[in-house]
């Protein structure tokens, strides 16, 4: 009873619909890297680049978010327009959900918040840039994403190219194994660190091929072990940048950030901002490419569980 009063909060676009009805599978996008993420037009060009791509590999898109107090399961190019132009979005988490719903307002979702979304809709792939998690200083702050929280309750898996660098990265996944989330890698034994490729910390497993990483996924559900996966894959190495810039203008970033009295969710939006302007640009193409590069993973994922299903 309570799933269907959850699902009577949804509105599934029509490829989305039609895409359920013949048993295709869907992957599920977050709305806040175009609300948030990336300024505009980018935001929007990307949006849509990343749909085409997905639909290219077989499978559909479906980008979510909050609109007029409904949670909308796919968006058309004029909803993505707007969210990407719209000064007025909210960032949608756990917590914020009821409000933005209940109030009519346009809301973009999180990691947590599209994982809700996703698992409410019945898709179980999802594709991020990357992660939130432990920040640099939570020992102090306590400053903890939400998306962990969510990684360990909601059984959707995360495509990503690992977690943010801005993050303690270290921290963030003793956090993930101390509450069963299993990582996973592809394309390398190490975590991926957004910007860069590699973290200097080891994923879990490695698992380069996509029906490999869907019986591990199918496995640990069938076991009744609910709770995402995260599949971190790195940067494409063209579009990597050096860690020792991007932890140098982190550090930059991050006291620039303390100064200004910036904290809580509006922290990693700044930071994101302030790195693409100190280094002129550089870091939105790597961004783009990073997420381009994820849709295609997690495009293969999807295929292969939708085809696991059905044998």
């Amino acid at each position: 009873m309570a799933s269907d009063l959850a699902r009577s909060w949804l509105t599934f676009s029509a490829p989305v619909a039609a895409a359920q009805a013949a048993g295709r599978p869907v992957v599920a996008l977050e709305s806040t890297i175009i609300a948030h993420g990336m300024p505009y037009p980018e935001n929007v060009r990307t949006a849509r680049e990343v749909e085409a791509l997905i639909r290219g590999l077989g499978a559909e898109p479906a980008t979510i978010a909050v609109m007029d107090g409904r949670i909308r399961i796919g968006l058309s190019d004029d909803e993505l327009e707007l969210l990407g132009r719209s000064k007025e979005a909210q960032k949608v988490s756990r917590r914020d959900l009821p409000a933005v719903l209940a109030g009519g307002g346009l809301g973009a979702t999180t990691v947590a918040g599209t994982m809700i979304c996703a698992a409410l809709a019945g898709i179980e792939v999802f594709v991020t840039g990357g992660i939130g998690g432990v920040h640099r200083g939570a020992p102090e702050s306590f400053d903890i994403s939400a998306d962990l929280q969510e990684l360990a309750k909601t059984s959707v898996a995360v495509v990503c190219a690992g977690a943010k660098s801005i993050l303690d990265i270290g921290l963030t996944l003793e956090y993930l194994e101390t509450h069963g989330v299993p990582v996973l890698s592809c394309e390398q034994d190490n975590f991926a660190a957004f910007y860069t490729r590699d973290s200097g910390f080891r994923a879990d497993y490695r698992l380069d091929d996509a029906a490999a990483q869907a019986r591990f996924i199918r496995t640990k559900w069938d076991l009744g072990l609910a709770g995402g996966v995260v599949l971190s894959t790195p940067v494409p190495e063209s579009a990597a940048m050096p860690r020792e810039e991007i932890d140098a203008l982190t550090r930059q970033a991050l006291d620039e950030a303390k100064a200004q009295g910036i904290a809580g969710k509006a922290v990693t939006p700044f930071l994101l901002a302030r790195i693409k302007a100190l280094t002129g640009g550089r870091s939105l193409a790597t961004n783009i490419a990073l997420v381009r590069h994820n849709a295609e993973v997690g495009a293969r994922l999807a295929l292969a569980l939708a085809a696991g299903s059905r044998r």
